[in-house]
Formats: C-alpha cells, sequence, structure tokens
C-alpha cells in the first residue's frame, strides 16, 4: 500500500462526510464554524487502514514499542497505527477526578519507546497530559502523531507528525460572530458534558 498525499487524505474525510459545517463547542471551550468529525473516518476500516499506514511509514525507523490512544479520540487510531508497526497499544482515560491516568493494567516499561496519538489535535491538552504520564513511568516519548492537526504553533517538546493540516478560525464564546447570529451551538466533542 502506498502512502497517500494530502489531496487524497482530504478527499476521504470529504467522502465519509467528516468535515462539518456550523456553529461548534470545542473540547477547549471555543466556538468554531467547522469541526473535524474522524470518527466518520475511522468507523470505516478500509479508511483508518489507509490512513494509518501514511501515518506508519513516517515511524518505520524508530524502533517504537507502544502506541498510546488517548480515550476517547486516539483509541481507534492509535489501534490501528500499532497493529501497523507491529506493536502494543494501551490508551489512557480519564478517573473521576477528571485526570489521565492508565487503568485496565495498562503500563509503559521504564525506557519503552512511545508514540501517543490522537485523531485531532486543537490545543494539544489531552496529548500534553498523556506526555506526564509517559514520562512518570519512564517511558521515551518519540513522537506524537495525529491524523488531523488544527494547533495554531503548538509546541509539544518532541517530533509531531499528521497527516492532514486545516486551518479553523475560533472564537471566545463572548465575541462569537455565529453565538450573534444565533446561529444553534452543538457540542460534538468527546468531553461533551451532559
Amino acid at each position: 500500500m502506498s502512502p497517500l498525499n494530502e489531496d487524497q487524505i482530504l478527499d476521504i474525510f470529504k467522502k465519509r462526510n467528516a468535515i462539518l459545517e456550523g456553529h461548534f463547542k470545542l473540547s477547549s471551550g471555543l466556538h468554531s464554524g467547522k469541526y473535524i468529525q474522524c470518527a466518520k473516518v475511522l468507523e470505516h476500516p478500509d479508511s483508518a487502514e489507509v490512513l494509518c499506514n501514511t501515518l506508519a511509514e513516517r515511524f518505520k525507523d524508530d524502533d517504537i514499542s507502544v502506541v498510546i490512544g488517548p480515550a476517547m479520540g486516539g483509541i481507534v487510531v492509535a489501534y490501528e497505527l500499532a497493529r501497523q508497526l507491529g506493536v502494543r497499544n494501551i490508551f489512557s482515560e480519564r478517573n473521576a477526578d477528571n485526570e489521565m491516568i492508565f487503568k485496565r493494567g495498562f503500563e509503559i516499561l521504564e525506557g519503552e519507546n512511545c508514540i501517543i496519538c490522537e485523531d485531532v489535535v486543537t490545543t494539544g491538552k489531552s496529548t500534553k497530559e498523556v506526555i506526564e504520564l509517559v514520562k512518570k513511568y519512564g517511558g521515551n516519548l518519540v513522537a506524537c502523531a495525529s491524523l488531523v492537526d488544527r494547533t495554531t504553533d503548538i509546541d509539544l517538546g518532541v517530533r509531531f507528525e499528521s497527516l492532514l493540516p486545516v486551518e479553523v478560525e475560533t472564537f471566545k464564546p463572548e465575541v462569537c460572530p455565529l453565538c450573534k447570529d444565533g446561529k444553534e451551538l452543538v457540542q460534538p466533542g468527546s468531553r461533551k458534558k451532559f
């Protein structure tokens, strides 16, 4: 399987109706008129396979031991990346105090080469929390990765690989033009409060 170029990657996202238009509250609390719903892509194993194959090509010479996916959005993409690299896969999740931890007996052995893999990175909040977990366990963080990069000039302190850089304008709620226009606000992310 040949790695995909950016246009081919974008075509997959469009084909799977994963680029949404509207008025969205992001997990950061910011508002946006566009939302990338990677779950719409990852629900199709063939799409996950070809996308993660392209991502795996970037790490084939890095002697990775484990790929970590922050719950919820990172679980499927990290699993598929680990499968393609032929390595172990684990995921982190939040406890009752909203702290990112490993449960289910997951751990990182001291010195293991790790990749943290997400579906979308915007503010880097979850990724940074998992970086701290990797340090706590004594793992060697080789890189962070994502399908979609919505960051604006973020420094995670390690190599960051993504397949699709997407610039999306965001607004603080108090100055959001979509709020002023009365558009219905939707909170589609995995940190949605019920």
